[in-house]
């Protein structure tokens, strides 16, 4: 940290907790996830664009996690933990992280505009990604894999298609 040599500053939240940055012009609310270490979803509203960041999450399947459906509801965009596909998932219960499908699934309860798909497993290669992309995109065309070098803009979120 002493590298950095901007002015920071470290305030302790329990998740679940909300609160404003940069005068009130931006809102962070927060939920907890179902990871074995514990782990907080972070939602963060600005402009009018909410954008929330959904990682290291277990989800229980036959389950709705309301955290989470409340979190995102009418986001613009969601950066979902979608390591796993169904088939994987059900070997690695425990480990703290989710599938794609789920991510759709969540997003279509919850009226969000786009989902990213990202933390992919390590072992998926580009083929697969593209399979997964392919795939989830024919469930919800809301839905893309992330891709090395993205940048997002959250005026224009029709420009996602391009790139993908």
């Amino acid at each position: 940290l002493d590298a950095m040599t901007a002015k920071t500053t470290y305030t302790d939240f329990k998740a679940g907790a909300s609160f404003n940055l940069y005068d009130g012009r931006v809102l962070v609310r927060t939920a907890a996830l179902n990871h074995p270490n514990g782990s907080t979803a972070y939602r963060i509203e600005s402009d009018g664009k909410a954008v929330v960041y959904v990682t290291d999450t277990e989800h229980v399947q036959g389950e709705t996690d309301q955290n989470i459906v409340d979190l995102i509801q009418d986001a613009d965009l969601v950066i979902y933990d979608s390591t796993y596909t169904e088939e994987e998932f059900l070997s690695k219960i425990g480990w703290g992280h989710s599938t794609w499908n789920e991510g759709v699934r969540l997003c279509r309860l919850a009226n969000v505009k786009r989902m990213a798909i990202f933390h992919h497993e390590p072992d998926h290669y580009d083929d697969l990604m593209d399979k997964i992309a392919e795939e989830a995109h024919a469930e919800w065309t809301g839905a893309f894999v992330c891709r090395e070098g993205m940048c997002i803009d959250l005026n224009n979120l029709d420009a996602i298609d391009a790139m993908t």
